[in-house]
């Protein structure tokens, strides 16, 4: 079977994506009931001096980490099923819709956001 992989938007015009890794497990409360769709994790920010150094707060943890360059990018690809003429076959064709060429790796342990009280 031959899936072809069609991208229209020219090597320097694909959107660009960024992987955010992290150590460990994000958990939701039951009460999205499995659904995580829009939900907000928390906030991702860089310092205007250095683009590279980041900061990711969620609820009462920060973890601080870096940009890393991928060594090989990757594609996001979105699968899209069309009927040809003969209505019992089915064609699929992989389009392009980004490309992953750098991560933003949080390795080290977060830490505890201490608010005091006055």
């Amino acid at each position: 079977m031959e899936i072809r992989v069609k991208c229209g938007c020219g090597e320097d015009e694909c959107s660009e994506w960024t992987i955010v890794e992290l150590q460990g497990v994000v958990e939701t409360q039951s009460s999205f009931q499995g659904s995580v769709q829009n939900l907000e994790i928390g906030r991702l920010c860089h310092s205007d001096s250095s683009q590279e150094n980041y900061t990711f707060t969620v609820g009462y943890h920060e973890l601080v980490g870096s940009k890393v360059t991928l060594k090989k990018p990757l594609l996001v690809l979105k699968k899209i099923q069309k009927c040809t003429d003969d209505s019992s076959v089915k064609e699929t064709e992989l389009e392009v819709v980004g490309i992953i060429r750098s991560k933003i790796l949080f390795k080290t342990r977060p830490k505890p956001l201490i608010s005091g009280t006055n």
